[in-house]
């Protein structure tokens, strides 16, 4: 029995590979010119780098060197199967939200990755999935990307940044993009961007990735919480990466502060607990006790594979890391399989 989706978009899991990987991502190898002719602060392009590798300059400055992994389907499936993974769902690289460019210049830049996802997934013949990008920074343009993406072979959802130039996404001003995606059954990704506090960290740049996005995706989730979204839009499936960051250290303080401060009980309708295991996370945390951790908080139907492939700082054995931490063999198989079907809106082939 082959691996992935079959044409009907049901999932089949063969030859050793059952995994749903909901954390990849995906950079174009070339970018069109900046709208207009001209230059235009935030727009990537690609310049030739050793071997099989390229790197992606923004504002003429490297901003990252990438293998081609990227962007062949060939060379992710062969390192799929290698990591037992079935299907890899596919976003862009946080960078390439483009919501620090001109909102129309945004949407075709997010419009390129998308198509060259939309490409990746027609090549992968049921092994990949879409989540593409949006121009978060103007609603109704990001609206308009949405139902085009919604209507597309392949696509599920979307990859939306922790916050949105410095707005996180609980705030009201969001809520008619979340309906939308509620009302066309969209999965939504939270992967942090930009993320605030980089003037708190002593050290090399890597930092913002080690310690400053976990920090952002947890403020996410948690202004997810005390806004009330999924009360708002209770049909909404809001997942976030790196584990839901620091949510899980932060969620015994706010529950605590919900029972003592009578300002935060009333603007709740539900316990900040009730409402985290309505959450969907990853499991990229690179420690079996966290994972065990984040499993406890946001319930064992709520985890799901996430690796960052296929940068260098990513969980490379997924599997292995879920069987060393849990015994249990249903349990292993939602947080291999099942919770993502589930997340992604995708029916099993019996």
């Amino acid at each position: 029995m082959s691996t992935g989706l079959n044409r009907a978009g049901r999932f089949r899991s063969g030859c050793g590979c059952v995994g749903i990987d909901v954390h990849c991502h995906v950079v174009p190898s070339s970018f069109p010119a900046a709208p207009g002719g001209g230059s235009l602060s935030g727009w990537p392009s690609m310049t030739p780098a050793q071997d099989c590798h390229a790197t992606v300059v923004i504002d003429d400055k490297p901003y990252r060197t990438v293998n081609d992994a990227c962007w062949v389907a060939e060379r992710r499936i062969e390192e799929m199967d290698r990591a037992g993974i079935a299907v890899q769902a596919l976003s862009p690289m946080p960078e390439l939200f483009g919501y620090w460019i001109e909102a129309q210049a945004a949407a075709e830049l997010c419009r390129h990755v998308n198509d060259v996802i939309g490409a990746l997934v027609q090549e992968g013949q049921g092994r990949f999935i879409g989540l593409g990008g949006l121009p978060m920074q103007d609603i109704d343009l990001a609206i308009v990307e949405l139902q085009r993406l919604m209507a597309l072979p392949g696509f599920r959802g979307v990859e939306i940044g922790s916050n949105i130039n410095g707005t996180t996404i609980g705030d009201p001003h969001f809520h008619p993009f979340f309906a939308k995606a509620e009302r066309l059954g969209a999965a939504i990704f939270v992967h942090a961007v930009r993320p605030t506090g980089m003037d708190r960290l002593v050290g090399p740049a890597p930092l913002q990735q080690i310690l400053a996005y976990p920090t952002d995706v947890g403020l996410a989730a948690a202004s997810v919480i005390t806004g009330g979204l999924l009360q708002k839009f209770p049909g909404l499936r809001i997942a976030f990466s790196h584990g839901g960051g620091t949510f899980a250290a932060l969620l015994p303080r706010l529950e605590q502060g919900y029972h003592t401060f009578p300002a935060v009980r009333d603007s709740l309708a539900q316990t900040p607990v009730d409402q985290a295991r309505k959450l969907y996370v990853d499991a990229l945390v690179f420690d079996e006790d966290m994972l065990k951790r984040i499993v406890s908080v946001f319930g064992e139907d709520r985890v799901m594979i996430g690796t960052d492939y296929p940068f260098n700082f990513r969980e490379k054995a997924p599997i292995s890391r879920i069987e060393q931490a849990f015994d249990d063999a249903a349990l292993r198989e939602r947080l291999t399989f099942r919770n993502a079907l589930a997340f992604l809106a995708l029916d099993e082939e019996i």
